[in-house]
């Protein structure tokens, strides 16, 4: 079978994950944020076993991967795979008065998210933590340097302190998520470069989140708040 021939295959096998309503809904979400199972399970309101071969189909696919939370090992989280399809329309533009990027601390994440989203979109931004650490890491400083961004903030903020009822809240870390529920819009499973320290991991988070935004940020429109 030669390469074209196996490229055919592959993607008719992907177009023919697809082809199911439950699947479809799950890779649409998936185009968003990053989903626990048991989360996805609530939205679509389908059995464990159901959702377990439907997710195994994607899997099998290649158009998810799964990894373990960081703040309960017990948990997985889901993730569209890179490259998993091409040429699909995203689903319309969502209107929103103000993104708010959230983590635990705030130092270092959500930091880098909301700086990044700055750039990427007139839609007005902020960050903040669900337990504020006392000053903004300096390898995130570090990292927004290297790549030529330079962080808005001077010092952690307490998410009570900054939400409002019409934000859309976009976690980036594991533990927030977890710890706010349903309060977050999105989530964004980024490793926690603190816990590493190095250059490598405060780069690969930036370049994470980055990546991200530029998915994301087109998708969003700019609202009033009524």
């Amino acid at each position: 079978m030669n390469i074209e021939r196996i490229g055919l295959v592959g993607r008719a096998a992907r177009y023919a994950a697809l082809a199911d309503p439950v699947r479809l809904r799950i890779i649409d979400l998936l185009t968003l944020g990053d989903v626990a199972p048991v989360e996805l399970q609530a939205e679509l309101g389908i059995s464990s076993s159901l959702l377990a071969h439907h997710l195994n189909l994607l899997e099998r696919e290649g158009m998810l991967v799964r990894t373990r939370s960081e703040a309960d090992r017990r948990r997985t989280y889901l993730h569209l795979a890179p490259g998993a399809f091409e040429g699909l329309v995203p689903s319309p533009a969502v209107g929103v008065r103000r993104v708010v990027f959230v983590c635990t601390g705030n130092s270092a994440r959500s930091q880098l998210a909301a700086a990044l989203w700055h750039d990427a979109s007139e839609i007005p931004v902020a960050s903040a933590g669900t337990h504020p650490a006392d000053a903004i890491e300096p390898g995130a400083i570090a990292a927004a340097d290297r790549h030529g961004l330079t962080l808005r903030a001077s010092q952690p903020q307490a998410l009570e302190q900054v939400l409002d009822a019409d934000d859309y809240v976009i976690t980036v870390c594991d533990t927030a998520h977890e710890e706010l529920g349903r309060t977050g819009r999105l989530h964004w499973s980024v490793p926690d470069p603190v816990r590493d320290g190095s250059e490598v991991a405060f780069d690969a988070a930036f370049e994470d989140i980055a990546a991200r935004i530029q998915s994301l940020a087109p998708r969003l429109t700019t609202t009033t708040k009524g």
